[in-house]
């Protein structure tokens, strides 16, 4: 029977201390670089952790906001916001410089991540930071969002992500964490939720309708309480219908 893959990726660095636990069961890691979380010594731990564990790495840019941890959005201007998303990234460049490892992907983070999705402005701020990096980064965009479209035109590699552990709306927008029903904690609900997706290429979204949706790297939060065991048995279950995780 015939194999598919996807990419299992997590946002990791951000001082929770769950990364030992998380790397043997993922592929891909987003790490904090120094934004809304992250210090030196912490992507230096988490890198030594994701190279130990064979896991593709990527930056974590957000806004500079530790006080609301990235997920508000910040007024700036676009070469503030460039400057700082080029200094988050090249942190951690200079990091995997000195482990002898390379940067596979960038991934932002919060609101920064929503934001982009829809406004040009911000998403054209993103694309110039990864043009002047000068490598073969690849850049996690969800389905149709500007900035995917704008990559795209831009000849920046793209990879269609999708979020294991969050609802959506029929916009394909995430259900607001002030929401009561924005996370999806229940691990067989989850399942259901990501198979859907690689099997039919459809979210169900809070009204109640399928969407279509691809995806070839799904989101979990590594702030997520029971996390670890999420992945497992998202894993195993993806695993017994023939889908690895690579």
């Amino acid at each position: 029977m015939e194999i598919k893959t996807i990419d299992i990726n997590v946002d990791v660095g951000e001082g929770i201390g769950n990364e030992n636990l998380l790397m043997p069961h993922i592929s891909s890691c987003n790490i904090a670089c120094g934004g809304h979380a992250g210090t030196p010594e912490i992507m230096q731990s988490v890198v030594r952790l994701a190279k130990q564990n064979r896991v593709k790495i990527g930056a974590h840019p957000s806004f500079p906001d530790r006080k609301n941890f990235g997920r508000a959005v910040m007024s700036m201007s676009c070469v503030a916001l460039y400057t700082s998303i080029n200094h988050q990234i090249r942190d951690l460049l200079s990091v995997l410089k000195l482990e002898n490892v390379r940067l596979h992907h960038v991934k932002l983070h919060g609101a920064l991540y929503n934001l982009a999705a829809t406004d040009a402005k911000t998403a054209k701020v993103i694309i110039e930071v990864i043009k002047s990096l000068m490598l073969p980064v690849k850049l996690y965009v969800p389905y149709k969002s500007v900035i995917a479209n704008l990559a795209i035109e831009n000849n920046v590699e793209i990879v269609y992500e999708a979020f294991a552990d969050r609802n959506y709306n029929n916009d394909l927008s995430l259900v607001s964490r002030k929401e009561n029903n924005a996370l999806i904690h229940e691990k067989e609900s989850l399942f259901n939720h990501v198979f859907k997706m690689i099997s039919e290429q459809k979210v169900k979204t809070i009204q109640g309708d399928e969407i279509e949706i691809l995806a070839d790297t799904f989101c979990l939060h590594g702030d997520q309480p029971n996390v670890v065991v999420l992945i497992e048995n998202l894993k195993r279950k993806l695993e017994r219908h023939h889908i690895k995780i690579i």
